[in-house]
């Protein structure tokens, strides 16, 4: 038996650059599959407006699989729409109801200006991976990985906090707009493991300083970057990241 097609209300923030005032415009959708991915509905909305001579809607997509992290939609109030532990190209049209409004944002934060319509400046996070984001380890052979004695757990904990894909969801739902579950991801994926030792005490020093310097509000422990987080990050990395930070300070 044929799916019957849903009817949708798309109410999309449209602004042409950062300093245009912006606003939300109304578009009815016709026929939409199910089957459909949000990004697929967002294809044929945009073919509509084309053929009808106007512009289509400026939005971030590049993988389709949930690995790139630059599908940065807010959906009905929410980062990525809401499915729990999924991407907004992950989302399909299933998850909606036929006659349904859909509202449909950019991430808000200072530190994401936005480009045009759905698409932020996300190159303060960038920054971010720039200053601290990396191991230093000497060329030559490869050390035999199993030659490196790493305790279980933390293996598994720094490979958790590696699935971060920075997408900015968990900034976008923060009401202070704090990156810290995404730079603790990040700090956190290298204090655990032997290799990250070199720059442990620079690294988080120089993430954090990078962070406030972007613009970044501070962390009050609300927890919706961890509900938000389409890689289900813990909030525990921030509880490390603190830890790693107040060592470092008294290092130096």
């Amino acid at each position: 038996m044929e799916h019957k097609g849903m009817n949708l209300t798309l109410k999309v923030w449209r602004q042409q650059n950062a300093n245009d005032k912006g606003k939300f415009v109304t578009y009815n959708v016709k026929d939409v599959s199910p089957d459909m991915s949000f990004l697929e509905m967002f294809d044929v909305l945009n073919e509509q407006l084309i053929n009808t001579g106007d512009e289509p809607i400026a939005f971030d997509h590049d993988c389709r699989e949930g690995i790139c992290g630059m599908c940065s939609m807010y959906i009905n109030g929410r980062a990525h729409g809401p499915m729990k532990g999924t991407t907004t190209c992950q989302l399909h049209m299933r998850s909606f109801k036929d006659g349904d409004t859909i509202t449909v944002e950019p991430w808000r934060a200072k530190a994401f200006p936005v480009i045009k319509d759905l698409v932020v400046d996300r190159t303060s996070f960038d920054k971010i991976i720039a200053s601290g984001g990396f191991v230093s380890v000497n060329t030559g052979n490869a050390q035999d990985a199993n030659a490196l004695p790493i305790p279980k757990d933390d293996a598994d904990a720094s490979f958790e906090a590696a699935a971060c894909i920075g997408c900015g969801a968990c900034v976008a739902s923060c009401k202070n707009s704090s990156a810290m579950l995404f730079v603790s991801a990040k700090v956190s994926q290298f204090a655990l493991l032997p290799q990250g030792q070199a720059e442990r005490t620079d690294r988080v020093l120089n993430m954090v300083k990078t962070m406030d310097e972007a613009g970044f509000g501070n962390c009050t422990n609300t927890g919706s970057c961890e509900v938000e987080c389409p890689k289900e990050i813990s909030l525990a990395n921030i509880a490390r990241m603190n830890r790693e930070y107040l060592m470092a300070t008294l290092k130096k």
